[in-house]
């Protein structure tokens, strides 16, 4: 391992113990989703059709294999109530759906999931620049996504309040296959405008979530330094190292801004603390125990790849609302070390997976 991927006896050791507690979860997510009382339809069903017995055999992360990759297919379409455990079966039920760029949306059924999300990634989040008690504007998707209930929860749970604009990326998605060109932008305006009006009302807005195509959009109507931004959260595969270079010195004016990389179906991961030195590297981390990343071989998924080394990211969910294992995600990137603040692997250059990136559109993403 060269030095640029060499990992100090502290973080090996943190990282072991962060191992023992993935571990831990695994057992406890699968006894959960596959006992007859308190599991899901789904998997009990699923269950009958495995050549092993999860509750008996599955005891730590890697024993995960054992299950076959997860298909992407299985999330679309109904009935949602078959992903909802019995344990939970009282509790009021939300569902969430991704934008469909590449087909049917999938739904993920969620109870609290995304408050508890996003509190964990609230806990990343400094007072310097995300201040408790400041009012946040949502510049995002609006509908039946997960982002823009909890970025609403995320604001609350700061005792903030949240602003959000109409943002229908689904229609986004049909001009631009469209190449109606004039008609996208002037939904990119109608969407902007509506952020400008907020800032511009005297709600006294200090944090903000939005895209990278959209923060440009923005700051070709405002300067942000006119505004009472401290802190901007954003993520996308149109975040990559020099887009994060050139809003630092073209666009933020001052203002701080973090990397997240996430979607509906794992939860948000945070970017570890940014240096100079990494000439603008993101590098994500997700959620553990919560979700766990991994970056695999193209051609065997079962195989990590080494660090620093090119594969296709994996993700595996496990909560008590939802498990998913052995998820093959859209994107590929690079794996990288365990970090002291995240002492487990994460993945850099996340960017759309090279065996379709020419067929998904990213819309405002």
């Amino acid at each position: 391992m060269s030095d640029a991927y060499s990992i100090s006896p502290e973080v090996e050791a943190k990282a072991a113990e962060a191992r023992e507690k993935l571990d831990a979860q695994v057992r406890e997510i699968v006894e959960w989703h596959f006992n007859p009382e308190t599991g899901s339809p789904f998997w009990l069903e699923y269950a009958e059709k495995l050549d092993f017995d999860p509750r008996k055999d599955v005891k730590t992360f890697d024993d995960l294999n054992m299950f076959p990759m997860f298909e992407d297919d299985w999330l679309r379409g109904g009935p949602v109530r078959r992903w909802l455990p019995k344990g939970l079966a009282d509790k009021p039920v939300y569902v969430f759906e991704t934008g469909g760029s590449t087909g049917i949306p999938k739904s993920r059924i969620a109870c609290e999931d995304f408050r508890i999300d996003y509190e964990l990634f609230s806990d990343t989040l400094s007072e310097e620049h995300f201040p408790k008690g400041a009012n946040w504007l949502m510049l995002g998707p609006s509908g039946p996504r997960r982002l823009r209930l909890a970025v609403e929860h995320l604001a609350q749970h700061r005792g903030g309040i949240s602003f959000c604009v109409d943002l229908d990326p689904r229609w986004v998605i049909k001009l631009i296959k469209k190449g109606w060109m004039d008609h996208l932008h002037a939904y990119k305006d109608h969407v902007i405008d509506q952020a400008v009006s907020i800032l511009k009302a005297g709600h006294d807005i200090q944090c903000m979530f939005t895209t990278p195509k959209l923060l440009e959009s923005l700051c070709e109507k405002i300067d942000l330094g006119d505004t009472n931004l401290k802190g901007i959260f954003s993520g996308g595969t149109e975040f990559t190292p020099q887009w994060y270079r050139f809003a630092v010195e073209e666009l933020l004016e001052g203002v701080f801004m973090t990397p997240t990389y996430g979607n509906t179906l794992m939860g948000l991961a945070a970017s570890r603390p940014f240096t100079k030195e990494d000439n603008y590297k993101i590098t994500y981390h997700a959620p553990q125990p919560r979700a766990a990343l991994r970056v695999v071989d193209f051609d065997d998924p079962t195989k990590e790849v080494g660090y620093g080394e090119t594969g296709r990211v994996m993700l595996t969910t496990l909560t008590k609302e939802f498990f998913v294992p052995r998820f093959l995600e859209r994107d590929e990137g690079e794996r990288e070390t365990p970090h002291e603040k995240y002492p487990w692997d994460g993945v850099s250059g996340v960017r759309p997976f090279h065996g379709f990136a020419s067929s998904v559109v990213e819309g405002v993403y």
